[in-house]
């Protein structure tokens, strides 16, 4: 039978999720670090089932069940090993490997690197109580790091000699070889003789997601032309799937259910110090698509704490780009920008860990940092700089694979353009909030900022151009506009598909934002002028009798608000009832952890929207009718 690379499972466990692989099984409910459900191994009605993320193992108390992701699969699908390591691998997106006899060689060797880099971290630590090692004593004090975090850390220091390293690991039965391919040193093309990569560093040990040291950073203490020096790649080291600190960080983001991202091992440092022990940052490059699927496994928002000068910003940007194609339901990324000059080890020594945590509470979601970065330096004077504006905006969420992720994004979009607009009548003024132009909308902007909850959600109303449904929204407001004094948001947070009715909606809520106490009369006689008389006559002539009575403008006001919010109602639960048929048919084809979110939260979603229709006990007393719907 094939022995399969360590790495490799290790890489299939990291990238399969195992609560959301049982999840698929039986219902599990997250009760602080663990999830706890009804065993699918036997018949119970008490839970007794428990899943710990965190170690990656699931455990039965009832009848002993015990295993990791290979185990259940191989339990509830009945496979051999060979089979499930296919299974699983074909979830987590990963080749299978072919056993070839250099990869057993290979194999072995990486555990005898392992083995190398060990020794090598122990040395380095070794130096710091020397002599020669005064000038990082000296540095790390001076950064006021203290001795534990110093060991804890495993923080070492390189001699500035240009083979002490490789002569020490030589004496320890080390061959010159190893030392080459753990990339500890250089051998020089020209054939002279080989000598140690990093001299005269403070040097930071970076172990896998196991804790195992794979790799070292190496500070400059002296003149260098590189800062700082990274291991290059190895058999054992690939630094875009790497974060450092990722091994001790993730119990702690498993249990204050976040991480933090700074830039350097420094600011790591700092922030373990300061209390913020769930922090890890990555290898002197943007951070990656792999290490955000490695960040998703700590937490489903990490946090970003990046400078808050234009080379932060630029940082923030790559990364918000980087995750877009990346996003699914419930993961993304925020964004802490530090004040300009300062990074987390510096905040938090000049002001404290109060002023991080306070940074971190003001994180950015990544929407309001896309939105900010598509807005800078743009004139919103003219309808055509709208216009570009709003093409840049639908330019980013093409890029967000994710269909769910990507509607909710551009309403997201669509909702704070139409706030952008009603602010003000554009230009640049109409970034000025709390200012004159809260005052011009009266009873609509208090009613703004008192709803901001239910803002969130009425963005999830259907689109109202479905059949009969959005002309008779309109049509409902067209004669009864004081349907818009009490619920003015839920009906600006329409989207409609046919263009005449999209336009006619828009003209409705420009109105409405800059003219008070309307009435029937007024609304249509504002609208006529503005050239919407004849798709006015035309929604009038539609109406069909009985079936529309609650949106003529004889009915009473109580049953035409109710006739109303029942429609949006029904509109919003039929697209749900869409979105769940969608959502099951895409799991069926491709059994993947995203697929089953979306269906999970469309379901939900659905029964959330059931029920809520507007009451209609005594619907059509008051306009003189004794049927309902």
């Amino acid at each position: 039978m094939m022995a399969f690379p360590p790495q490799f499972l290790d890489e299939i466990r990291n990238r399969v999720s195992l609560s959301e692989l049982i999840g698929r099984r039986t219902k599990l409910v997250k009760k602080g670090r663990e999830y706890s459900g009804l065993c699918p191994f036997h018949n119970e009605k008490t839970p007794s089932f428990t899943v710990n993320e965190e170690k990656g193992f699931y455990h039965c108390f009832g009848c002993g069940a015990h295993g990791d992701q290979v185990e259940f699969v191989k339990q509830t699908e009945g496979l051999n090993f060979r089979e499930t390591i296919e299974r699983l691998a074909d979830m987590a997106g990963m080749q299978m490997p072919v056993e070839r006899p250099q990869e057993r060689v290979r194999r072995e060797k990486s555990a005898t690197l392992h083995d190398v880099m060990e020794v090598a971290a122990q040395w380095f630590t070794a130096q710091m109580s020397t002599q020669s090692g005064l000038i990082a004593r000296e540095y790390l004090e001076r950064r006021q790091v203290s001795p534990l975090a110093q060991q804890l850390f495993r923080i070492g220091f390189a001699p500035d000699s240009r083979t002490a390293m490789k002569e020490a690991m030589l004496a320890r039965k080390i061959p010159e070889n190893l030392l080459i391919e753990a990339g500890l040193v250089i051998k020089p093309d020209n054939g002279r003789d080989s000598y140690d990569r990093f001299r005269d560093r403070l040097m930071f040990p970076i172990t896998d997601a196991r804790g195992r040291v794979i790799a070292f950073g190496g500070r400059a203490l002296g003149d260098a032309p590189a800062k700082y020096l990274n291991s290059p790649d190895t058999p054992l080291f690939h630094k875009g799937h790497v974060l450092y600190n990722m091994a001790k960080a993730r119990s702690q983001a498993f249990n204050v259910g976040e991480v933090l991202v700074a830039e350097g091992y420094m600011d790591v440092i700092a922030l373990a110090e300061a209390g913020f022990e769930h922090a890890v940052a990555p290898l002197g490059t943007a951070v990656t698509e792999d290490q955000i699927r490695i960040l998703w496994k700590m937490a489903p928002e990490p946090t970003l704490c990046l400078d808050g000068d234009s080379a932060g910003v630029r940082a923030a940007v790559r990364a918000a780009e980087r995750v877009l194609p990346l996003l699914k339901p419930g993961y993304s990324l925020k964004f802490a920008m530090l004040p300009e000059g300062l990074d987390p080890d510096d905040l938090i020594k000049q002001r404290g860990a109060a002023a991080m945590q306070e940074l971190l509470a003001a994180a950015k979601p990544l929407s309001t940092l896309l939105w900010e970065n598509t807005l800078a330096g743009r004139s919103m004077e003219t309808p055509e700089q709208k216009a570009a504006f709003e093409a840049a905006l639908e330019e980013v969420t093409q890029q967000i694979q994710d269909q769910t992720v990507r509607g909710y994004y551009q309403k997201h979009f669509r909702n704070r353009l139409w706030e952008l607009g009603r602010s003000s009548g554009g230009g640049k003024k109409s970034f000025d909030k709390g200012r004159a132009g809260d005052k011009r909308f009266g009873r609509f902007a208090n009613q703004r900022k008192s709803g901001q909850n239910t803002r969130l959600q009425v963005t999830n109303v259907p689109n109202a151009g479905m059949g009969r449904g959005g002309e008779l929204l309109l049509l409902t407001v067209l004669n009864h506009p004081k349907i818009l004094e009490s619920d003015f948001d839920e009906f600006a947070a329409l989207q409609l598909s046919s263009a005449m009715l999209d336009r006619l909606h828009s003209a409705i809520i420009e109105i409405a934002s800059s003219e008070s106490d309307l009435d029937e009369e007024g609304l249509k006689h504002h609208l006529s002028k503005r050239g919407f008389a004849q798709q006015i006559d035309r929604l009038e002539k539609s109406a069909q009798g009985d079936l529309d009575w609650f949106a003529d403008k004889e009915a009473a006001f109580d049953d035409a608000r109710s006739g109303w919010k029942h429609l949006v109602a029904r509109l919003k639960r039929k697209m749900l009832q869409d979105e769940v048929k969608i959502a099951e048919t895409l799991l069926g084809e491709d059994l993947t952890p995203e697929n089953l979110e979306r269906l999970k939260i469309a379901q939900k979603a659905l029964a959330e929207a059931e029920g809520n229709e507007a009451d209609l006990d005594g619907f059509g007393v008051a306009s003189g009718r004794s049927t309902g719907f």
